[in-house]
């Protein structure tokens, strides 16, 4: 019989909590450690459409990557979105489990998935806590040539990026919000840096120094992990049903 604590136990293996950010709330957030678990739902985010399909396909856990609580919460009722969210979830005994920076940080979390689909083994860490990674190409591709790979491996729809140079290399990735980590790129010697949630001026800074800076779109940078975990649990616990999220997608938009 599978628990919540035995998945919860399984992916602190994988991705310990230790590793997480000071502003981080990963872990178990919602759920008895000892409900059995026949069927866990996998998805980046705990939306109400996620929480409403782990009810209709049975089942008793999600795991997210983005934790649904950041926040403490003053009371559990139906006033706002989020508390709806947990209340349906207690009403229906479905458990949460975020992994969130710690799968960021953790070897074969997050930024060494996404590496490798872009076709690069993970060297080392990019910043100082760990987190993103830097790897580099069989061969150099140019520039056109890698935005197209980046396109179809991520199944993004679009990209912003401004260029540093015509061919790409050695590469630094981050999923999610990783402009912060620009210095770290263009201080490794890096050709281009894919991340998400780039801001005006930290383009304009990447292309001064010479640097292709990409932004692939936070859900499109970090959802290529939810295949990789199913992956491993499913391995772990043959006689649990990993399911992955039908139903969640990107929340922005592209015309």
């Amino acid at each position: 019989m599978t628990t919540n604590q035995d998945i919860f136990d399984a992916l602190c293996e994988a991705a310990p909590l230790e590793l997480q950010m000071d502003f981080d709330n990963a872990g178990f957030q919602i759920g008895r450690a000892d409900r059995r678990v026949c069927r866990v739902l996998l998805a980046l985010d705990v939306t109400d459409a996620v929480a409403r399909e782990a009810k209709e396909r049975g089942a008793e856990l999600i795991v997210s990557h983005h934790p649904l609580l950041f926040s403490p919460l003053k009371s559990v009722t139906d006033a706002d979105p989020v508390q709806r969210r947990v209340l349906f979830l207690i009403e229906n005994g479905i458990g949460v489990i975020s992994m969130h920076t710690n799968l960021d940080i953790a070897e074969g979390g997050v930024n060494d998935v996404l590496l490798r689909l872009l076709g690069a083994e993970p060297e080392a860490p990019l910043d100082a806590e760990g987190c993103g990674r830097i790897g580099t190409l069989p061969e150099a591709l140019p520039l056109d040539d890698f935005l197209e790979h980046c396109k179809s491996a991520l199944h993004v729809p679009s990209l912003r990026y401004t260029k540093g140079g015509d061919f790409v290399s050695r590469i630094a990735v981050m999923g999610g919000a990783g402009a912060g980590s620009l210095e770290d790129a263009i201080g490794k010697g890096c050709d281009a840096f894919v991340t998400a949630d780039v801001k005006y001026h930290q383009f304009q800074k990447a292309a001064e120094y010479g640097l292709t800076l990409i932004d692939a779109d936070h859900f499109y940078a970090e959802n290529p992990v939810i295949p990789a975990l199913a992956k491993r649990l499913s391995e772990r616990f043959p006689e649990t049903e990993i399911l992955e999220s039908r139903v969640h997608a990107d929340c922005i938009q592209y015309r």
